[in-house]
């Protein structure tokens, strides 16, 4: 008797899985619905605290002191191979 029934078990395993497969589910997720806490904390966005930065900084509170954009040093100097730097 237990041959003829692993036998049909064997040639029909889709069909036997799927629908236990979807009672486990369902079991699962009402479980986790009784358990779980469904509340989730209020977090700032990325793009808020980056805002938040910005306007906090000392530099954009007083108007008068903006540091002026200065031409320092060649751009293109700075990596330069060896080679390069004497002058070859």
């Amino acid at each position: 008797m237990w041959p003829l029934i692993m036998q049909f078990l064997r040639s029909n395993a889709a069909y036997i899985t799927l629908p236990v497969a979807a009672i486990v589910g369902v079991i699962g997720y009402n479980i986790e619905g009784l358990l779980s806490d469904k509340y989730t904390p209020y977090s700032p966005s990325i793009q808020e605290k980056r805002a938040e930065r910005i306007t906090e900084d000392e530099k954009l509170k007083a108007a008068t002191d903006v540091e002026k954009l200065v031409y320092r040093e060649n751009v293109l100097g700075r990596n330069l191979s060896p080679s390069l730097e004497n002058g070859k």
